[in-house]
């Protein structure tokens, strides 16, 4: 989405993003929409909704598929409308944004189980972006894990600036169910864990299950880790 930003024609307009499934329902109207003094209990004063902030340029919403059905219809009536109305107004305010959305449903799945606008479904998807899993890029998997070496180890102070041959084959063949998230946290532990300027298959901690310990004891020889 910031790509997409960047490289357009609004770049110099404001970016402002929003993970829809991690904000409250009761609070998510406000968000987008913003509110007026007094309007509900703890609206000390008026606020710009993001809508309205991103003005000229990009809204992105991510996770969208976890929306409200109550909200997609006010966020429908928004996209046919180009207008926000703050809670609390009734007045409406134009807006002029353009809207990028993502999630990780299936939404025509989740529009048969009425869980999904269909409406609001093909107002968003005009134009559609498949973001492949890495298992299905597998060409991608080297470059963003040195990527994510250079980042850690300034971060951390690291020393390893590289992947020994075992650890590259170990990276590329690995089906990455967790996809770059789960990348980024494997090379960020490799980094802490790596002794020397190379990246040892031995630092690379896979676990199948989160918070499976004695997975990661195993793959240090099945030992509990030095406190250092």
């Amino acid at each position: 989405a910031k790509a997409i930003h960047q490289n357009g024609p609004f770049a110099n307009k404001p970016f402002v993003a929003i993970n829809c499934a991690a904000i409250p329902e009761g609070l998510l109207e406000s968000e987008l929409f913003g509110h007026s003094k007094g309007s509900f209990t703890g609206a000390v004063q008026n606020r710009l909704g993001l809508f309205q902030e991103a003005e000229g340029g990009t809204i992105f919403l991510d996770e969208i598929g976890d929306m409200t059905l109550s909200l997609q219809a006010k966020l429908l009536r928004v996209i046919q409308e180009r207008k926000v109305r703050p809670v609390g107004e009734n007045a409406y305010k134009d807006v002029n944004v353009r809207i990028i959305a993502a999630t990780h449903r299936d939404l025509k799945q989740a529009i048969k189980q009425e869980k999904f606008r269909e409406d609001l479904f093909f107002r968003l998807n005009v134009i559609s972006i498949n973001v492949p899993p890495l298992r299905e890029r597998r060409e991608d998997i080297m470059l963003l894990a040195q990527h994510f070496l250079h980042k850690f180890a300034g971060i951390h102070k690291g020393a390893a600036h590289k992947f020994s041959k075992e650890a590259t084959e170990l990276l590329t063949s690995r089906n990455w169910p967790g996809n770059v998230r789960e990348l980024e946290n494997t090379i960020e532990r490799a980094v802490v864990f790596s002794q020397g300027p190379e990246s040892q298959k031995c630092d690379l901690v896979l676990e199948e299950k989160a918070g499976a310990s004695e997975d990661f004891k195993s793959s240090f020889g099945g030992e509990d880790l030095p406190l250092r």
